[in-house]
């Protein structure tokens, strides 16, 4: 475990700054494209005409380059998940090319799976080179882990999603022997991350105080809801992507696609584009800005927005946009019925959510309990997962085999 921690911290730091300057290139060139550009045209920043006009270009660009560079910026995003195969290092700078258009553009991605397989491919290729007698599992472990502390600013995440994935492989010693690396690499990328940005997910709710036998009827309720609204976009994925590839080139796929992000934008408000963590932020200053049909327009747009942008081609993450869809519909949910907690309803409902999406246990509790930072709901959101486990389990999910067909 020694021989690990060195390897583990240097991987740990490079994955947070390879996080941290796609972060902050996709923001530059957003404010570019959102309020600079616009600004000179004299056009609203977040007009219809412009989210329309702004999404669809963003599609053209992505697809130009997923057509012209080398790899094609990587497999079809559709069939990978957060942790797979290493990549060819060619592969590399496509990707990050199109991740930050995309980011800026206002696509409704996150950061998460093109920068996990960019730190994944580097870490694979570096290491054995420098240590070519070490496992080659090794190399993605270390970087996931690394990224993943970086992207929610603690190891905890990375050590939770791990612990799923290494309980299920053949291999020697405890768990937590095995987690040893990992969560040193975790721990290296969130304090690199914590001390050069101060990442933060808290929501800034009302403080969720004490429990009653409403709130569980509540949780229950709200959990399963958001199971099933993150169900309707897993089931829509395929017949999405379907449509998508008949158009058969990747040029027309990505801008017809960010022609309808742009209607879905026009339609949802501008809150529904981008990644959707700092517009959850700001629905959550005013839990009580929008009316209930509002939330609930955000939240199923934001859905459909999902589904298109990671069935056309676009190269990003689910689970930003999961939470932001849960936190509206958490919202809504509050809005209904103003005896619900806001601060209960948005963590159950991105619990339910996010369960959907990716069919990861610990990271669903971890984000839905990390949104409201208070350990009051925690008893709740393990009572509230039961149902919403139920509704997805066994059955398809949002990641397609190479044939078009949902895995289960």
């Amino acid at each position: 475990m020694l021989a690990v921690l060195l390897p583990a911290l240097v991987v740990g730091v490079v994955s947070a700054l390879v996080l941290l300057g796609v972060s902050l290139l996709a923001e530059r060139f957003q404010e570019v494209l959102w309020e600079n550009l616009p600004d000179a045209l004299g056009i609203g920043r977040y007009s219809s005409l412009w989210m329309i006009v702004m999404l669809t270009a963003t599609g053209v660009a992505v697809g130009v380059v997923v057509h012209l560079v080398h790899g094609h910026a990587g497999p079809d995003p559709a069939t990978t998940g957060l942790v797979g195969a290493p990549l060819s290092p060619g592969v590399v700078p496509g990707l990050l090319l199109v991740t930050v258009l995309a980011l800026a553009g206002g696509v409704s991605l996150g950061p998460e799976n093109p920068i996990t397989e960019t730190n994944i491919a580097l870490a694979y290729w570096l290491g054995r080179r420098v240590a070519p007698g070490a496992p080659g599992e090794l190399w993605t472990g270390l970087a996931a882990a690394g990224t993943i502390g970086a992207l929610f600013g603690t190891p905890v995440a990375a050590a939770l999603i791990l612990s799923e994935f290494l309980a299920s492989q053949p291999g020697p010693g405890a768990l937590w022997d095995r987690l040893f690396g990992p969560l040193a690499a975790g721990t290296a990328g969130a304090l690199t991350m914590t001390l050069a940005a101060h990442p933060s997910f808290d929501m800034s709710l009302p403080a969720y105080t004490r429990t009653d036998w409403g709130d569980l009827l509540s949780a229950l309720v709200i959990a399963s809801a958001g199971a099933l609204l993150g169900m309707a976009g897993v089931l829509a994925t395929p017949w999405a992507h379907r449509a998508f590839k008949a158009l058969r080139y990747p040029v027309l796929a990505t801008a017809v696609g960010g022609l309808v992000l742009g209607l879905l934008g026009a339609l949802g408000g501008h809150l529904t584009l981008f990644k959707g963590l700092d517009e959850a932020r700001e629905l959550t200053s005013s839990p009580d800005g929008w009316s209930a049909g509002e939330f609930a327009v955000m939240a199923v747009v934001k859905m459909a927005a999902l589904v298109v942008a990671a069935t056309c081609g676009f190269r990003g993450g689910r689970i930003f946009p999961a939470v932001f869809a849960g936190v509206a519909l958490g919202l809504c949910a509050h809005a209904l019925v103003d005896a619900v907690p806001p601060a209960l309803a948005v963590a159950c409902a991105v619990l339910g959510i996010v369960l959907a999406v990716t069919r990861q246990g610990w990271l669903s509790l971890f984000t839905a309990a990390v949104l409201v930072s208070d350990l009051a709901v925690l008893p709740v959101l393990c009572v509230a997962a039961l149902p919403a486990w139920l509704l997805v389990t066994g059955r398809p999910q949002m990641q397609l085999r190479e044939d078009g067909t949902a895995l289960r």
